[in-house]
């Protein structure tokens, strides 16, 4: 797996600009995007994923797959939704979804596979879109708030399932609102306030002894 290598990021966005001088997400590494709403988390997300150009600056790296908060389901069955990213870069249909089968079977979807993937419910698509996801072998993963509107079960398995991605080498970047999410899987934090990068540490640094005010303002609640 190759480490995503982002220099001398600048974007205008309404509010604020975005600028990320210099930021290495190793292979394994889960990478927490923190910092209150409006403070750019998304905007980066989107840049590092290669779906919006900076105004300057430049991102390299290995495959990036980036899975937005709502992730879109096509009109087909589950099985098909899963197979869908390995048919698109030209694995043949039955390999495709032998494949398929074995995530889903992983991700507790199977006996779903053949029902239509938009009568799921919020869980179980988001489950399918990682495991779609997963299925093309990124080395990194951008996700955007993947848990937000989640029971606390499906964000369990979700949770599982980015750990064992970063188990296999995979870099691993989650922006979310949700702290404890953040202090259970991230090994560094990095912490946005209205396009700036204020802090990127270790996380059990950054919630143990953030160095910047702003950070320690987040953390209490008294930045948002």
């Amino acid at each position: 797996m190759k480490p995503l290598l982002a220099e001398g990021i600048r974007h205008r966005h309404p509010g604020f600009v975005l600028e990320v001088e210099g930021l290495l997400v190793h292979p394994g590494e889960v990478l927490a995007v923190l910092g209150p709403s409006g403070s750019g988390k998304t905007t980066l997300l989107r840049i590092l994923a290669g779906l919006l150009s900076p105004e300057a600056g430049r991102v390299e790296g290995g495959f990036r797959a980036y899975l937005p908060q709502t992730p879109p389901l096509l009109r087909r069955s589950v099985l098909e939704n899963a197979a869908f990213g390995l048919l698109l870069h030209g694995t043949p249909r039955r390999e495709a979804f032998r494949r398929a089968e074995v995530l889903l079977k992983r991700v507790g979807l199977w006996e779903k596979a053949h029902r239509p993937a938009r009568g799921l419910s919020g869980g179980e698509a988001v489950r399918l879109a990682l495991a779609r996801t997963l299925l093309v072998e990124p080395s990194v993963l951008l996700l955007d708030e993947p848990t937000a509107s989640l029971d606390p079960a499906n964000t369990a398995q979700v949770e599982a399932l980015l750990k064992e991605a970063s188990r296999e080498g995979r870099g691993v970047v989650l922006a979310t609102h949700d702290l404890f999410q953040a202090r259970r899987l991230a090994d560094r934090a990095l912490f946005l306030h209205l396009g700036q990068v204020v802090e990127v540490t270790p996380a059990s640094r950054f919630f143990q002894a953030p160095q910047d005010p702003r950070s320690r303002a987040f953390l209490e609640g008294r930045l948002f």
